[in-house]
This record gives structure tokens, sequence and C-alpha cells, in this order.
């Protein structure tokens, strides 16, 4: 009997430095909501170089493929992903100063909260207000996350990525930031693989003190052991919100040009929407978590159910954050 896709792949894939190689690993040990079934093979890689190798690998095998980064905002289907699961888990860091500014470049896989703890700590301004948001250096450039008024685009100097052939840097301006949004994520087979930030210097104790007073804030919306996303839907633009809808929108809701999707998550009867053991906050309109042993069907649900009644009561769609492994039914 001939050996299976998989297996023969895992057999290439050994012959590889700098790889962790798992067959069968279940993918809810490795997402925020603690929710997914298997991956065919879940491969890590270490640099850059053995990173490109083992994608060139997997094409080589005709075997699927997906990228996924520390797994903050997936949402992994119940039957797993029967392929291949690749992470870029370099987290290198290295600093230059000249003055009072300075350029720190990152590797993808460095847990942004390292990052951050790193930046106020050498009194670094940019990233404090981001104190506390779960997930990897990679997918915060990916989503052009941010908090608090600000996002991590103002800092980006430049992003060195994987384009599936060869590598190659974009700078700031290429890189189409908008609000949650990066070229990125609409070249979803180009793999960020580093970035390089701009930062002035500043008072590290008043940093600390920022960071603090977010993180208090953040930890009790979104608890530390809470198996969720944080906010599952992105907010509203108000310029591009249709006509209608900025009518119903109180001034006193709009901040720095955005609506919150709660306020109108909140509105619609959100709160408190239970399917299985998919609990959407009494307190929180788009915070949705894992109550126990929550499926990614019941998750779907919950999301569709939301959706569809913001849709109903105002006319607007929701646009999820989260991004989605595996195939649903």
């Amino acid at each position: 009997m001939s050996a299976s896709p998989l297996a023969l792949l895992c057999g290439e894939l050994s012959k590889l430095a700098d790889l962790d190689v798992k067959a069968g690993e279940p993918l809810a040990q490795h997402t925020r909501f603690g929710i997914g079934g298997p991956a065919g093979l879940l491969i890590t890689a270490h640099t850059t170089r053995s990173f490109i190798e083992a994608i060139q690998t997997v094409r080589g095998a005709c075997v699927s493929y997906v990228v996924i980064g520390g797994g903050t905002n997936l949402i992994v289907s119940d039957a797993g992903f029967p392929g291949a699961v690749l992470r870029y888990a370099a987290d290198s860091i290295s600093l230059s100063r000249n003055g009072s500014s300075a350029l720190l470049t990152a590797g993808a896989g460095l847990v942004l909260q390292s990052l951050v703890n790193r930046t106020v700590d050498e009194g670094l301004k940019g990233l404090e207000t981001m104190t506390g948001i779960p997930g990897w250096v990679g997918a915060a450039v990916y989503g052009n996350a941010g908090a608090y008024g600000h996002s991590i685009s103002e800092i980006v100097r430049a992003v060195d990525f994987f384009d599936g052939a060869e590598t190659a840097t974009f700078d700031n301006a290429a890189c189409h930031f908008r609000y949650r949004e990066s070229v990125f994520k609409q070249h979803k087979d180009w793999i960020i693989l580093s970035c390089t930030l701009h930062f002035f210097a500043h008072n590290s104790e008043e940093l600390q003190r920022t960071a603090d007073e977010i993180l208090t804030i953040r930890n009790q919306k979104y608890p530390p052991t809470m198996k969720c996303a944080g906010s599952i839907f992105k907010n509203f633009l108000f310029a591009e919100l249709p006509a209608h809808a900025q009518a119903l929108v109180p001034a006193k809701v709009i901040r720095e040009g955005k609506v919150p999707s709660a306020w109108f998550l909140e509105q619609a009867g959100a709160k408190g929407l239970r399917i299985g053991d998919i609990q959407v906050a009494d307190y929180h309109a788009n915070l949705i978590y894992n109550d126990g042993a929550g499926t990614a069907r019941d998750l779907i649900a919950v999301i569709q159910r939301l959706k569809q009644m913001v849709g109903e009561r105002f006319d607007v769609e929701l646009e999820e954050e989260v991004q989605y492994v595996g195939t649903f039914t």
C-alpha cells in the first residue's frame, strides 16, 4: 500500500532544519476561542529560510495548505483542516537609535505584548495603547491592529514579506493601510515575515502608566482566561454609513469618526444571546466567547444571527474581524 500524500510530505519536511511538524494536532489548542478540529500537519517554521522551504515543499506535494499566526482571530472548523497548516514563528527583535528616534525590526512571530513591553521599557512611544491585544506582530500588521485612537500603521516604516515566489519589501504607502485593513488582506498568499517600526523617545514611566491603565480596562472587558477573539465585528466609519443609518446614530456615540458595532448590536438586542456554549456577553454586545465546550458550528450560527438582527433593524452589514480556516456547512 502506498503512503498517503501527508505521510510523504511529513517525510520530506523532516529533512529540513528549524521546523516543528506535528500530525493530527488539534487546532483548538492554537486558537483563542479554543475551537477547531485537527490539522493534517501543523508546521511551525522558526526562520525565513525554513518557512520558504516548507511552503515550497508543501506546494510540491500538491497538498492543500493555509498559513496562520497566533490563532487570536481564527475560527477553525470543527472538522479541522485536512492539509498542512503553516506558522511562521520567527520572533527576533533588533533596535537601533539615532538621537530621539529609533527603528525597531520585529519578526512576524513575535508576541505583540512582548513588543509592547519592550518599547515601553525602552521609552519608545507608539505601541503603549495596544497593550493587552493578543496575537503576533505579523497579524497586527496584516489587520492594522489598534486601540484607543491609534493603529500600528502610524509607526510602520517597512514590511518584509514572501509573495509566493520571492521576498519583497513594501514601505508604508505600499501597504495601503486603512481602518483594520492592509494590502496583505487583499493578497492572502503574501506572508509577512517582519516589520520595521519607527519610534520617538518618550518618558518610559509615563508610557508605563498609560499601558497599565489601558490593560486594567481591557482585562475587565476581556479577561485573559476568556476564550474569545476580542471584538468580533469591525466598527463602522461614520462617513461610510448609508444616510439612513447615519441619521439614527446619536452624536455622542461617534468617536474619532467611528461608530462602535456594539451600539448597533445593543440596539438590536444582541446582549446575552446564546447558542450552545457560545455566548454574547451581557455587558458588551460585540463580545462573543466560548463558555465551555463551544463548537465552530454554534459560533458561526451566533455570528450569522447577529448579522441578521442588525441587518433587519438598520439595513447595514456587520463585517467580521475574524478569519476562517477549514470548511463550514
